[in-house]
C-alpha cells in the first residue's frame, strides 16, 4: 500500500549508509541512495522529528553457508557518510547484526520520544533494511519503506523485498511522497 500519512511523531531510520557499505557494488547507485537519505534527514530535522543513523560494526557469531564477511572491518568502514549531516541530537545506533533493533536500545529510545511510525531507507534492501522493517513491525510501529532510498548488491533480493515483503510490513513510498507528507 502506498504511504497514506505520517504520524505526528515519526522517526527516520537510515540503515548502514556508511563508508564501507556504500563502497560496495549495488543494484542502484549508492551515492543516489545516500543523497535521498540526506534529503530525508534534513526534512525530518527541519520538522523536529527524530533521525536515526545506523551503522554496522560487526557480525552475528552464528555459522552460515556463505563465507564469513565483516568479522574484521578495515579502518573507516563503519564511518557514516558525511552527506548525512549527522547532528548531535540524531540517534546513533551501532549494530552487530543485520537489523537495527536486535541487541540495541533503539526501541527504548524511540518510545521515550513517543515515536509511533518509522520511515526506513538504506542498504542493503534485503538484509539490514528488511530486518529493521520486520523488527519495527513486530514492535508495533507503523512502517514506511522509501523504495527509491534503498538498494542492495543483489537485484533479485532487492526486488523481492520491495515487491513482496515491504507491502506486508507496512507502506512504501518514494522520497518525494514522504517529503510532500512532511510539508
Amino acid at each position: 500500500m502506498p504511504v497514506t500519512t505520517l504520524d505526528p511523531t515519526t522517526a527516520l531510520i537510515l540503515v548502514d549508509l556508511q563508508q564501507g557499505i556504500t563502497a560496495l557494488p549495488t543494484v542502484h547507485p549508492a551515492d543516489e541512495v545516500v543523497a535521498r537519505g540526506a534529503e530525508l534527514a534534513a526534512a525530518f530535522r527541519t520538522k523536529g522529528l527524530p533521525v536515526v543513523l545506523v551503522n554496522v560494526a560487526g557480525a552475528a557469531p552464528g555459522r552460515t553457508e556463505a563465507p564469513p564477511r565483516g568479522r574484521a572491518y578495515p579502518p573507516g568502514f563503519a564511518e557514516l557518510r558525511p552527506e548525512l549531516g549527522r547532528r548531535e541530537d540524531d540517534i546513533l545506533v551501532t549494530k552487530r547484526t543485520w537489523g537495527a533493533f536486535h541487541g540495541t536500545d533503539l526501541d527504548e529510545r524511540l518510545r521515550r520520544r513517543g515515536v509511533t511510525q518509522v520511515v526506513i531507507g538504506g542498504i542493503a534492501t534485503g538484509m539490514g533494511v528488511e530486518s529493521t522493517a520486520r523488527a519495527a513491525h513486530e514492535h508495533g510501529y507503523h512502517v514506511t519503506v522509501v523504495t527509491d532510498a534503498v538498494t542492495d548488491p543483489d537485484a533479485e533480493r532487492h526486488r523481492v523485498a520491495v515487491e513482496k515483503v515491504f507491502p506486508l510490513l507496512g507502506e512504501t513510498a518514494a522520497t518525494a511522497d514522504v517529503l510532500a507528507l512532511l510539508g
